[in-house]
């Protein structure tokens, strides 16, 4: 847990091996059937989780100098009154803050979801991957059609005009590199799509751990500070 209030589900972490390599693992959790997702509020973290990361990654940074993969997906972070009593907006952004000074280098893959704040959490790092068919916005379709034009079946324009496909994130520069996914989705060819996260992992790490600590941390940085376009109309 975070050591302050509790643990929570929807947020696991850890510490193994990868290739050979010492690791550590953060990621969202939503449950393959009802009763886990129930288990697990769907994906929506707690405050308590985001602590519960940070204390984490900074543990595997700290002692055991290895670097950090971390797997996003989540529709966002959990908006109940119970998360903003216990400081879940305070949670994520201390995280944001303290992952830009984490001292070993950090992978985060998109693999279903990357939903606004409750995404960003654990979605600081030096190389964002994404699946092909996976997501990353910060908002649901759903939502922004109800916000922007007043009705919730408007979805598909809002979609287009939230940028959130791999394909549009990529072209933004908002992500790294595109992970290859089967047709029909990762959740149907686990294996395949296993072995290509792995690849592409490898193949990052291999990078990342050959840049100087103050120049990863530099790097990380301006990263975060170049993304983004506009437009004067």
């Amino acid at each position: 847990g975070d050591r302050c209030f509790g643990d929570d589900p929807s947020i696991i972490t850890g510490i193994g091996k990868f290739n050979g390599k010492v690791v550590g693992v953060l990621g969202h959790r939503k449950g393959q059937n009802l009763k886990e997702q129930l288990s697990v509020n769907f994906g929506m973290a707690n405050p308590e989780g985001y602590r519960k990361a940070l204390r984490v990654a900074k543990l595997i940074s700290e002692k055991f100098k290895a670097p950090i993969i971390s797997f996003l997906d989540t529709p966002g972070a959990n908006p109940t009154e119970g998360a903003e009593e216990r400081g879940i907006a305070s949670a994520i952004a201390t995280n944001l803050m303290e992952f830009f000074n984490i001292r070993t280098p950090i992978i985060v893959v998109v693999i279903g979801e990357g939903g606004s704040g409750g995404a960003l959490g654990i979605g600081i790092g030096d190389r964002i991957l994404m699946l092909k068919y996976s997501i990353y916005s910060v908002i649901s379709p759903e939502g922004c059609a109800s916000i922007l034009f007043g009705n919730a079946s408007k979805s598909k324009e809002a979609a287009k005009s939230l940028k959130l496909t791999a394909q549009d994130l990529k072209a933004l520069n908002v992500i790294d590199e595109i992970i290859e996914e089967p047709y029909g989705g990762a959740h149907r060819f686990k294996e395949e799509t296993i072995k290509n996260v792995g690849d592409a992992l490898e193949k990052n790490l291999i990078e990342l751990v050959k840049i100087p600590t103050e120049t990863l941390l530099h790097m990380r940085k301006e990263k975060f500070l170049k993304m983004g376009v506009y437009r004067e109309e």
